[in-house]
This record gives structure tokens, sequence and C-alpha cells, in this order.
């Protein structure tokens, strides 16, 4: 009788299907090697054209050398369920399913560069949810920038920050229309779903009072981008550590 339970006879079988890796080479390492197949059709229709296994297969070509590694990607995903839970394990719970010290490498290169991705995600779009993030934003990016300046934050629909860019206002009677249609071409183009305005004070400005001068603006700006689909957050006035906001206001 087998009195192996079914964890131990997967972590087996993957130690199995990684020994016969190591030690069976290809009939054929040239052009029309099994790789050689792979790393075409990768080219010639895209990386989506490969199966879940196919893609862990390729992952394992770089820990196991020249060898055939599609009986072990198919145990791993049999073993851990997906792909996706193969590459989020563990470099441990990796090696206590029978893995080698190079495929665990391998295996960790995924999660490494989305994690840096990531990371760098949120260093280039910050997250502008809240009034505190906010402040965080407008302490390092609006350092430098032009007293009197208008600039509309972009952001999309989990308010991340998609650009940041600076509005050339006029004081003409048509001005709000005019550059409010720009903004929401901007916007499109961007693929936004919502924006603040944030008006830099100069030094004889105070931000209430500054803030009510782009009411207007800000009015036609929310009524057209609500045709849409695109909100207007909140319009700011920033002075130093001092601000105001329409909505505060009750003028938005």
């Amino acid at each position: 009788m087998d009195n192996h339970s079914p964890a131990e006879g997967a972590r087996g079988d993957i130690r199995r299907a990684e020994e016969r890796a190591a030690t069976a080479a290809f009939s054929s390492t040239g052009p029309s090697g099994h790789r050689s197949r792979m790393r075409e059709r990768v080219l010639a229709r895209g990386a989506s054209a490969l199966a879940d296994y196919e893609i862990l297969e390729m992952l394992l070509f770089l820990g196991i050398a020249r060898r055939d590694t599609k009986p072990l990607a198919k145990a791993l995903i049999n073993r851990f369920g997906s792909l996706h839970t193969v590459l989020e394990a563990n470099q441990d719970t990796l090696a206590k399913a029978g893995l080698s010290a190079a495929s665990v490498a391998a295996l960790s290169l995924p999660l490494l560069a989305a994690t840096r991705l990531a990371s760098a995600e949120a260093r280039s779009r910050p997250q502008l949810g809240d009034w505190e993030a906010l402040l965080v934003y407008f302490d390092t990016a609006l350092d430098g920038a032009v007293p009197g300046q208008l600039r509309i934050l972009y952001l999309d629909n989990r308010n991340r920050l998609l650009g940041d860019e600076a509005v050339n206002t006029d004081t003409s009677r048509s001005a709000p229309r005019v550059e409010s249609a720009a903004i929401l071409r901007r916007a499109l183009q961007l693929h936004a779903t919502a924006m603040i305005g944030v008006r830099l004070c100069g030094d004889a400005d105070v931000p209430e009072k500054r803030v009510l001068a782009d009411a207007a603006f800000a009015s036609e700006l929310s009524r057209s981008g609500a045709l849409l689909a695109i909100a207007v957050h909140d319009f700011f006035a920033l002075k130093g550590g001092a601000w105001a906001g329409l909505r505060r206001l009750g003028k938005l």
C-alpha cells in the first residue's frame, strides 16, 4: 500500500520531472528544436499566444539549460493550481516542492519585476485621493512653479496622476468655454476620468479671493466635463502653507 500523502506525491512528481529535464537532452537543439519553435511563436504571435504552462516552461529555461522543461512546468501547475500561484510562491515553498536552487531563482524573477514596476508606477503616478496626499504632492512637484499659474492635475478612476500640466488662462469673456474645451480634449487624450485645478498664488494674492476668481472657469469646466463623464474634484489656490478650495467654499 502507498502511504505517501498527496503533497508528498506532488513533490515527488516535481522532483522527478526536474531530474528528467536535467538529464534528457532534446533530439534537436537547432532551429527545429523545441525552444527555438517556442521563441519563433512568441516573435510571430506575441507572448499572449503561450499557454500558462508554456510561460512557466520558458522561465524554467533559465534554470535548466538546453533540456525539456515542459513536464516540470505542468507538474508545478498541477501542484500549485495555476501559473499565478506558482509565481507567487516564496522560495522556501518552491524548494520544499522539490525545485533546485537554479529553478527557484528563475521563478523568482517575474515577481521581482512586477514589484519593481509597481514601485516605479507609484512614484511616477502617485495616488491623490485625499487632501494629505495632495499636500505631499504639492510640496514636491510644485516647488519652483510660476506664481499665478493654473495647473490641471489629470487623474484616472483610482485617482492616480496621469498628468500635471499648466493652462494658459485668459481674462477675456470667452476664455472659460475656450479653455475648458482644450482641457477636456487633453483629458480625453490621457484617458482621465477626473481633474483637480491648482492656482499658484502670487505674493499679493489671498488664496480665498484668488480661488473665487476661478469659480466661473471651474463651473464651466465641471459642467462640460460631466457630459463626458469627467469629474472636477476641486479647484484650489495655494500660497505657502495656506490654501482655499471651491468645494469647501460651496462654489463647486
